[in-house]
This record gives structure tokens, sequence and C-alpha cells, in this order.
């Protein structure tokens, strides 16, 4: 690209992604680390054959909740190249490919994975990070202005993908916490009336305008009804379980259209694997 050619969304966001990787680079030491505190390499060695996740979870003996969390550490490892998948016909074994990122947190995931805490931030912190965000101004506002600034990168979608918002009239912002996001899309959209969800704490006092307004709730129970509902790192943060539950949450809220057309409902396609060592 020449030096005063302007980037493209697309570029933009490979950059960024770029940035992230080598930002969180940490994290594959520190995940490979918890597996051989685990004995995770071990254990599969000794099986002598491809092992599925649900097989690996009762050897390790974990808690029930920890199983989502095996998921997450083995899809990490086997793009990280330490472990490699073997494709089967007749498991069902799925695992999310994302996983939150605090330092401390990934310092501690072997320490989580053996105790009772629901994730590794309650295992450092003693209380989930929301609460946490709650009970620490400070700590909330560098929180807040950090998702300010990922969400201004909301600017490049909205210019190369106005078509997206051709039809919509309302939308609804699902952890849209201070706004930046549906201030973007008013821009530039202005006949959109757009409503931001979130938690009480984060949405108290925000300064509402005829098409912008905040509601102060939870995801899991109500969504705001609206032509469309927008999510942006909200799904990494909870179980495959809680994220169904969002998704039909957010299914129920869109509305269909005067004219018959019903909103798209999200689907995942299933593929099973089982876990073998890299060559």
């Amino acid at each position: 690209m020449e030096a005063n050619d302007v980037p493209t969304a697309s570029e933009m966001f490979g950059a960024q992604a770029h940035i992230y990787k080598h930002a969180f680079s940490l994290a594959t030491s520190m995940v490979l680390g918890c597996a051989i505190q685990l004995g995770i390499p071990d254990i599969i060695h000794n099986h002598k054959q491809p092992m599925t996740l649900s097989e690996l979870v009762s050897e390790l003996k974990l808690p029930p909740t920890k199983s989502n969390g095996i998921h997450r550490l083995m899809c990490l490892l086997v793009y990280s190249g330490f472990f490699a998948t073997t494709k089967k016909l007749d498991e069902n074994e799925e695992g999310p490919m994302v996983y939150r990122v605090m330092v401390n947190p990934w310092q501690s995931l072997g320490d989580w994975f053996l105790g009772n805490e629901s994730t590794p931030f309650e295992t450092v912190h003693d209380a989930p990070i929301w609460e946490f965000c709650d009970q620490n101004p400070r700590f909330n506002k560098v929180f807040n202005e950090a998702m300010t600034s990922d969400s201004q990168m909301m600017c490049l979608v909205v210019k190369d993908c106005k078509e997206i918002f051709e039809e919509v009239d309302t939308l609804v912002d699902v952890g849209g916490g201070t706004n930046v996001i549906a201030k973007t899309i008013l821009a530039a959209f202005p006949h959109l009336k757009c409503t931001v969800l979130d938690l009480p704490h984060v949405v108290a006092n925000m300064p509402e305008t005829e098409n912008l307004k905040y509601v102060g709730g939870d995801m899991f129970q109500s969504i705001p009804s609206a032509d469309a509902i927008f999510r942006k790192h909200i799904m990494h943060n909870w179980s495959d379980e809680d994220c169904v539950k969002i998704l039909k949450r957010s299914r129920a809220a869109i509305r269909d259209k005067d004219d018959g057309r019903k909103g798209r409902e999200l689907r995942k396609n299933g593929e099973n694997y089982s876990l073998r060592l890299a060559s």
C-alpha cells in the first residue's frame, strides 16, 4: 500500500488483529504452563490413541463446571501447534475459539481448573469482572476507555458496509457500554433509533437523545425489541450454554417486518473432533 493511500476496513482490521496477536502473545505460554501443570500431555500420550475432550475432562477429574474451560484451553493449544485434532464422526465435541485475556488470570489458569471459582478472573480478584468493575471505579474507567478505543474501529464498518443498515429502523446494541458504536451508527444513519443495553452501573446517568436511549438490564433476562440486534465482544465472556441463551434472547427480540420478512436466526453447524499430540 502506498504511503498516501487510505487503508480499507479490511486492511485496518487485519492490522488490529496482528497487533492483538502480539499484545496477547503471553497467553500461549501461560496456557502451555497450565496444560503441563494439569498433566494434559502425559494423559493424552498414555491414552495411546486420539482422545475426545470428554475423555480428557474425565481423566483430569476436574469440577464439571470447568469442562468448557478445557475446550477453550485445548483450542488454543491446538491452534498453537502443541496438539492436533483428528475428526470423528460419532462424537459431539465442539469448542469455542476465544477466551478472556487478563494477565493475572492467565497466570492462574492452573489454580482455576483445580478450584471452584467460575472464572480465572475470580480466582485472582475474588469477584466476577463486571462486579469488580462496579466496585473499582478506577479499573472501570480504564476498562471502558479500552472498550471505547476498540469500538472506534466501527467507523470503518459503517463506511464500508452501509448496505447492512439500509432496511433497519431500530437497533439494540447489547452490551454497548458508553455508546461509541451507537453514536457512530447514528452519525451515518440519523433515521435510526438506537437503544444501548448494558448493566445499570454502566449506563447510569448517560445523556439520552430523541434517537438514542439507554436501558439498564440483564441480556439473559430480556433484550428490548428492534429490527436488528448488535453485539460486539460479548460472546467470548460466556460458556457455550450461556451463548445459546444470549442468541435465543436476541432472536426473540428481533421484530418481524411489516411486509412479512423475518429476522435471521443464527445457527452453529457442529463438527466433531478428538485430540492427539501434534507430530
